[in-house]
């Protein structure tokens, strides 16, 4: 389900992107520390865009280390490592045990399974640590898969339940700002709910599995696309005025760039790739009729 928060590479300065590299390296290697090999593959740029949130909102000192990734060994990087960085990675293993779970009930997938054993006792270890955040995520997980059990369609309810579970993930402290976050990420799980819903639309048709917008574009066929459109740009609008209320100075051209350009990519590039299939399948029809045009031709000769 995550994966949709990301940076446009394009419109950031050179300068942002060793920042934003650097927090994401932070939580490789947090990830890596706290639950070995196995954690680094759970690594995600949703958590990253947390990381970047909260220390620009609490104004994080950072721990910077220089190292030799695997990865890239033939040159030295930077990796960024504060408070914030430990709670996203504990944050990272919950959402993804949660993901394994949802996917082993629904598709029996025996894979989801297994990782659920590997990350089981770092599961209950960050339980411990944090019971109110693993409790919302166990409860609103719990009642999306009841709601699309009894195939709700009401797109509002389903998302929303992804909005207040992100919701307490964002409220990191019970301070003067956990309502704000929260505001943030409600309307971020909201987006990334839809998002979601919207890239796997034709497989789940195909599978005959549920995804609400199914429905959704039986009924509005002709607008189906603008009202996905419209759905999405609404949620990050809401996102958008709920950073705009946080002070936050450090790292705001960063956060900047996610919340209005970033997001969009993966749509962006659904669009592409359907708009490429379909040029290839107009080509293909192009062909067709003139193969036919030429056997007919030949015929009246």
């Amino acid at each position: 389900m995550f994966g949709y928060i990301n940076i446009n590479d394009k419109e950031l300065s050179l300068e942002n992107k060793k920042v934003y590299q650097a927090y994401y390296c932070g939580l490789c290697r947090r990830l890596h520390q706290s639950c070995g090999t196995k954690g680094q593959m759970l690594l995600n740029y949703d958590m990253t865009f947390l990381i970047v949130l909260l220390t620009g909102l609490y104004e994080l000192e950072n721990e910077e280390t220089c190292f030799t990734c695997g990865l890239h060994p033939t040159k030295k990087q930077i990796s960024y490592i504060n408070e914030a960085t430990s709670y996203a990675a504990d944050m990272n293993v919950i959402l993804a045990y949660q993901n394994f779970e949802d996917d082993w009930k629904d598709e029996r997938s025996y894979a989801k399974r297994a990782f659920m054993k590997i990350f089981e006792k770092d599961y209950e270890r960050i339980k411990q640590v944090y019971p109110r955040q693993v409790a919302a995520v166990e409860h609103y997980m719990k009642r999306q898969e009841e709601e699309e059990s009894k195939k709700e369609t009401n797109l509002d309810v389903l998302a929303g339940l992804t909005g207040e579970m992100l919701g307490e993930i964002f409220a990191w402290k019970e301070d003067i700002w956990a309502d704000e976050l929260r505001c943030l990420g409600f309307y971020m799980g909201k987006y990334i709910y839809i998002m979601d819903a919207y890239e796997d639309r034709k497989s789940d048709e195909k599978k005959k599995a549920f995804n609400p917008l199914i429905l959704l574009e039986r009924q509005n066929t002709s607008n189906y696309e603008t009202l996905c459109k419209l759905l999405l740009t609404s949620m990050m609008s809401e996102c958008a005025k709920s950073f705009e209320r946080l002070p936050i100075l450090l790292h705001a051209d960063i956060l900047r760039n996610i919340l209005y350009s970033g997001v969009w990519s993966k749509y962006e590039y659904i669009q592409l790739k359907e708009k490429k299939k379909e040029n290839k399948g107009k080509k293909k029809n192009n062909l067709a009729n003139e193969g036919k045009e030429d056997k007919e031709y030949e015929r009246s000769l």
